[in-house]
């Protein structure tokens, strides 16, 4: 972190060396419940059963534990309906959510920073859905069919459903996560001849598709509205083969002047998979004009942004205006250490998603093979260079030779890492600038605009293929 001369203090690494008491016992009661679904539960053999036991077990004495019970009990019979998929689903959800928190805990008090008060509100309660049922229905035969029993046949079953719920804006996110998911396991079939199964991935997108199918369940609703200034800080991309998102993670300062917090902005777009790199940029770019003023280093204005209770910014144009140059890395030394976070929406309570921005600073970057640590306080911190996007001038060598770093602190099976999102480094005995989204405003970088050419010629090629069909 900052050092405390320059108005922060330093990260306390040697907290996140420390081991969490009852984090160990969560995870293998999770495990436990993951190898069950491996086999899946239409016939569950003694392994199977105990592993739904442990799960029950682990939520005793919560206000879930009678309905989970209920639920492992005859899931372990062979007789477990849709609801009791759901009950399960909400109990792995809420162990893993409980480790969540734990880390969470850790995290910030390493960092120094405090988390705002408050909760994310409830949803309110919605109709249920046939499409919804749809897609509950399908995710019970894959619960009872088990990995090892995908087939082709059996997945195919989500491609009407999912076809039905993209039209509605209001189902939409379930949709994309059943079509990806589906995608993954078609890729994977016929699940008897796999020699390694992903088990621990594919619960966790079984067991979200599963609670996006209640009724609102995954809503966040609208608690404010934004009035002040936005400091950029990074752009975190995440890519699939059909689609792509950029989440901006930022410093909102608002005009009344009350303390700064951290917020994110993102834009999700559908994309083909001939578009790489670079070529991103130029489907997300016309969505967000947030992304042109990062890449240009500037800030931005808000006047009545809408914001959810989680620090998310539902980013509309018409509420935003260009602002002042602002750099992250100045931002990060200033102002980092002085927001705080906001509460996590139930159901993003998963240590994969543990994304917490910090600023380090007088590390030692060291190098092991294609491994890379920074040595922060003597203690070590995973680097996760793979996590930087292509999309961008930041590379791993030049993180290697930094000497400044604004990165997200992340935690996964057991380890926590750091992914940059911008490093300071010395050029010619200069302190120069390198950020991961640099080029989202747009490039003269050779390679960049290698790649937004080869994306524009492929967007015109589908686009053409699809008005040749479109007139058939």
């Amino acid at each position: 972190m900052v050092p405390a001369h320059q108005g922060g203090g330093l990260m306390r690494a040697d907290l996140l060396a420390e081991p969490i008491a009852g984090l160990d016992e969560a995870l293998t009661a999770v495990d436990s419940f993951d190898r069950a679904l491996v086999s899946g539960l239409l016939r569950p053999r003694p392994a199977e059963a105990a592993g739904l036991a442990d799960i029950a077990r682990a939520v005793a004495g919560t206000p879930l534990a009678a309905r989970v019970t209920e639920a492992a009990e005859k899931a372990a019979a062979g007789a477990a309906g849709e609801d009791h998929f759901v009950a399960l689903a909400a109990a792995r959800t809420a162990l893993l959510g409980s480790v969540h928190d734990a880390l969470m805990e850790r995290v910030e008090e390493a960092a120094g920073r405090s988390r705002g008060d408050g909760t994310v509100p409830a949803p309110g309660a919605r109709q249920e859905s046939n499409l919804l049922a749809a897609a509950r229905s399908w995710l019970s035969d894959l619960a009872r069919a088990g990995w090892r029993g995908i087939d082709h046949d059996l997945v195919s079953g989500a491609a009407p459903v999912v076809s039905a719920m993209l039209p509605d804006p209001a189902l939409r996110r379930p949709a994309a996560l059943l079509d990806g998911f589906a995608a993954e396991l078609a890729a994977s079939c016929p699940g008897a001849a796999l020699d390694r199964i992903p088990a621990r991935r594919w619960a966790d997108l079984w067991s979200r598709a599963m609670l996006l199918t209640v009724p609102g369940a995954g809503e966040v609703p609208v608690t404010g509205r934004a009035t002040g200034r936005l400091l950029p800080l990074g752009v975190d991309v995440h890519e699939h083969p059909t689609a792509v998102q950029a989440q901006v993670h930022a410093v909102f300062e608002p005009a009344d002047g009350t303390a700064p917090r951290l917020v994110r902005a993102s834009v999700s777009v559908p994309k083909p998979d001939t578009v790489l790199g670079a070529g991103l940029w130029q489907l997300l770019r016309p969505h967000m004009s947030l992304l042109a003023a990062l890449g240009d280093g500037r800030s931005m204005d808000l006047t009545g942004m809408p914001l959810t209770a989680e620090g998310d910014l539902l980013w509309s144009d018409a509420h935003a205006r260009r602002g002042e140059p602002a750099d992250a890395l100045t931002t990060a030394r200033v102002a980092l250490s002085t927001a705080t976070a906001s509460p996590t929406a139930p159901l993003d309570r998963h240590p994969a998603r543990i994304a917490v921005p910090v600023f380090l600073e007088g590390y030692e970057a060291r190098t092991d093979g294609e491994e890379l640590t920074f040595a922060v306080a003597g203690h070590g911190l995973a680097v996760d260079t793979d996590r930087v996007p292509a999309a961008g001038p930041l590379t791993p060598e030049a993180v290697a030779a930094s000497k400044a770093c604004v990165g997200l602190l992340r935690w996964d099976d057991g380890t926590y890492s750091v992914q940059p999102l911008a490093v300071e480094t010395l050029v010619r005995k200069k302190a120069v600038a390198v950020h991961a989204g640099a080029w989202a405003g747009g490039t003269a970088d050779k390679a960049g605009v290698r790649a937004e050419k080869a994306a524009t010629d492929a967007a015109a090629v589908l686009r053409e293929r699809a008005g040749r069909l479109l007139r058939k």
